[in-house]
């Protein structure tokens, strides 16, 4: 008989994963515990912006027609338990407020939740990024309060999905990770991701710590390399050197490889960071806090880079205040192809500009409702020529594709003086500087 799977939490990585199960075959139930998260995804609507997320819930949310109605959701934890053979846990885990730890609540509550309602056997994978050591007491959770006993067993299978390319990450991931303590658990996740497995992808079994582990690694090594080389952009800046160059040459080495090798003002989002930090956390707690004490600079580094951009600006519109300047911020989301404005490193820039005396008008593609609840005293445009117009310095911050194609003669009609900083080093310098424009990235003073 085929397997039945619930997905506990619609969120972002919810959602989508919810989504991609009923694209590959299976039978799906949702639950959250807000019902308007429930109602939208019932529309078949997501209260994120993700490309193709959308259209693949409607093709496959019951009650919409034309859809496959393999994909239900409900608020109803004993319905998940009768209803579903693997149960994904797929909550949020925020830092905790004004620590670097992780917040469990949402996980643990899910656990206990869940676990009452589960009297036959029963495999809960967990798929949010923890602390290690969670899965070994979360697994003793699970068999103490499922009536089922060992029989409701637990597997670890971190996410690794890009914003942006969520869906084709969950269909067509570079490897899946499995947690596991049991070959009937390891067997049911391999009958999950069948499809991915024909097609080539890695299926790499590991012990719980290890696949905890994957995920903040690979999240840790990703911020050191971005970290890295807005590291070398800042010696670049001391030393009349190229960053771009730099990083073109020390990419073609396949030791290195070219990959988040650009400069700029740094990371955000509602992962990256607060993943490094719990880590560093959680050595900490472990003992083994020296092994991480390089995430702290690399963590220094990345926040450095916000301010360095605020300064940078302030000494191409002539070291002064910025009484009086009239500034467009080109981008608000974290990264482009999302809505996403956690720890936007966008408008923190935008923000402090603002905060400093600037007349700060921002535009972007995706991510404008998200900017004006988080920052509402910026000004906001519905598109680049609004924003940039009579801008005395036009900042760009976010790489979207729509930012690249500008045209930079027609923007140089719209502003007061022909002055661009490439906050993403994403732009071609020769096109803007044809145009008239001065062009100024971070690393890069004599590009």
């Amino acid at each position: 008989m085929a397997l039945k799977i619930t997905v506990i939490g619609t969120g972002y990585l919810g959602a989508t994963h919810a989504a991609a199960m009923a694209e590959l075959g299976f039978e799906v139930l949702g639950l959250d515990v807000v019902p308007e998260k429930i109602e939208m995804l019932q529309r078949g609507e997501v209260p994120i912006y993700e490309p193709g997320l959308e259209e693949l819930l409607r093709k496959h949310v019951a009650g919409i027609e034309g859809a496959s109605g393999r994909l239900r959701f409900t608020m109803d934890w004993a319905e998940v338990a009768e209803f579903g053979d693997v149960h994904f846990v797929c909550v949020n885990t925020p830092q905790k407020h004004g620590e670097y730890a992780c917040d469990m609540s949402y996980v643990d509550a899910a656990f206990t939740s869940l676990a009452p309602h589960l009297k036959g056997p029963a495999l809960v994978v967990g798929k949010s990024t923890v602390p290690v050591g969670s899965a070994d007491r979360l697994a003793r959770t699970l068999a103490g309060l499922a009536p089922a006993g060992e029989d409701a067993e637990l597997a670890w299978n971190p996410e690794f999905l890009r914003e942006g390319f969520a869906v084709k990450d969950t269909l067509h991931p570079d490897r899946i990770v499995a947690g596991v303590r049991s070959e009937r658990a390891e067997k049911l996740l391999r009958e999950v991701y069948a499809t991915p497995l024909a097609d080539g992808t890695p299926f790499v079994v590991t012990d719980f710590p290890t696949a905890e582990l994957v995920k903040t690694s690979a999240n840790s090594f990703l911020a050191t390399k971005i970290s890295f080389i807005n590291a070398m952009a800042e010696m670049c800046e001391a030393s009349d050197g190229d960053v771009a160059k730099l990083a073109e040459a020390i990419g073609y080495d396949d030791r290195i490889g070219k990959k988040f090798l650009r400069a700029g003002i740094g990371f955000g989002g509602g992962c990256l960071p607060k993943d490094i930090r719990a880590f560093m956390a959680r050595a900490g707690e472990l003992g083994a806090d020296q092994a991480l004490t390089f995430l702290r600079e690399i963590d220094s580094i990345n926040m450095r880079q916000r301010g360095q951009m605020v300064e940078l600006t302030r000494q191409a519109l002539g070291g002064g205040s910025f009484l009086g300047k009239r500034v467009a911020v080109l981008g608000a989301t974290f990264k482009p192809d999302s809505d996403d404005v956690r720890d936007s490193p966008a408008l923190n820039v935008a923000g402090q500009i603002h905060l400093q005396g600037g007349q700060v008008t921002v535009y972007d593609p995706k991510g404008m409702v998200n900017a004006r609840r988080l920052f509402p005293t910026l000004g906001y445009a519905d598109s680049a020529i609004e924003a940039v117009q009579g801008a005395d310095v036009v900042l760009h911050l976010t790489e979207w594709s729509e930012f690249r194609e500008l045209d930079p003669a027609v923007l140089g009609e719209a502003v007061s003086r022909r002055l661009v900083l490439d906050g993403r080093n994403a732009l071609d310098p020769a096109v803007w500087r044809a145009a008239g424009w001065t062009y100024r990235a971070m690393g890069r003073p004599t590009a």
